[in-house]
């Protein structure tokens, strides 16, 4: 099944405290995508500038990633800067040019018009309702947001909402939204303005994912040994998730769950290295082996030997 995702594609300037990252490939469309394509076909909608160099992405088009939604415009690419300090979940931007971001007015082509899985990155809820007006009865639509639309955009965000079947959001964000500092409160009240699925991002204490029934599955961040740059984790959680809906093509709980570690381990690859460097030759063995120790990290017998109450 193929995959529209929208968002934004962008050279970030990085620092952490193991390093440094100038001009380095991002943008939530471009790592939403790689980490995507390692299970399902995506059509990219996007723009850049002038001084875009493609070949920083041919990477992608030998995994089943459409680029003819990727236009290019007079003008330069959207730029962002981050500084990341001992607390990896947080970070201080330091600077951001919007550049021809700023005018982005996506055009859905023909082609992708059937898409069945959509994912609209962090972009203003009135071009997601644009995107949204423009595609042929998907079978699911996820949406990202932030705070600065929750808080600038809000009637535009709540009428993208009626028409989205999952929200991806963080406890922060959540709270924002509805008001609730308690997250099942926060669910059920977002899960009234439309989104039937929620998943809340955690950040290094993993992701939730509550369903209508306010039933929930929680999935842990995977321990690293090596953390280098938490840029694009989100979006490239994302990705996995999306990406593995669509390859089993299962709406099911079941199917959810497991798309829920899929995201979680693509984002914990994304982690380990700056920009989008290790997402882009991991090999299958490589993501099999993680997801299984996923499993066995989280896998338990209640009835099983030595377990006492």
């Amino acid at each position: 099944m193929s995959i529209l995702v929208v968002g934004s594609v962008a050279f970030d300037t990085v620092e952490t405290p193991f390093g440094t990252a100038d001009d380095a490939l991002g943008g939530a469309a471009i790592y939403f995508s790689a980490a995507a394509s390692y299970f399902s076909q995506v059509n990219l909608v996007g723009v850049v500038g002038e001084d875009f160099d493609a070949t920083q992405i041919k990477f992608l088009e030998g995994r089943s990633v459409d680029l003819r939604g990727l236009e290019t415009k007079p003008g330069k690419t959207f730029r962002w800067g981050g500084v990341y300090r001992d607390d990896l979940n947080e970070r201080e931007t330091t600077f951001t040019h919007l550049n021809v971001f700023q005018e982005f007015k996506p055009t859905i082509p023909e082609a992708y018009r059937n898409s069945e899985y959509i994912f609209l990155a962090n972009i203003a809820p009135e071009l997601q309702l644009d995107v949204l007006n423009q595609v042929q009865s998907p079978k699911l639509v996820a949406l990202d947001t932030m705070n600065f639309w929750i808080e600038g955009s809000l009637p535009a965000l709540k009428e993208v909402l009626k028409k989205v079947d999952v929200l991806t959001i963080n406890d922060s964000e959540a709270k924002l939204l509805t008001g609730e500092s308690n997250q099942i409160k926060a669910a059920r009240a977002i899960q009234a303005m439309g989104p039937k699925v929620l998943i809340i991002k955690k950040g290094e204490h993993g992701a939730l994912l509550l369903f209508e029934d306010l039933s929930f599955f929680s999935a842990p961040a995977f321990p690293l040994e090596s953390l280098y740059d938490p840029t694009g984790a989100g979006d490239t959680f994302a990705g996995g998730f999306m990406g593995y809906l669509a390859k089993c093509d299962d709406l099911s709980a079941e199917s959810f769950k497991q798309a829920l570690v899929a995201g979680s381990t693509m984002a914990s690859f994304c982690v380990e290295k700056f920009s989008l460097e290790r997402l882009k030759d991991l090999s299958a063995e490589e993501i099999r082996t993680r997801v299984q120790n996923f499993w066995k990290m989280t896998n338990f017998n209640p009835e099983g030997k030595g377990f006492q109450f």
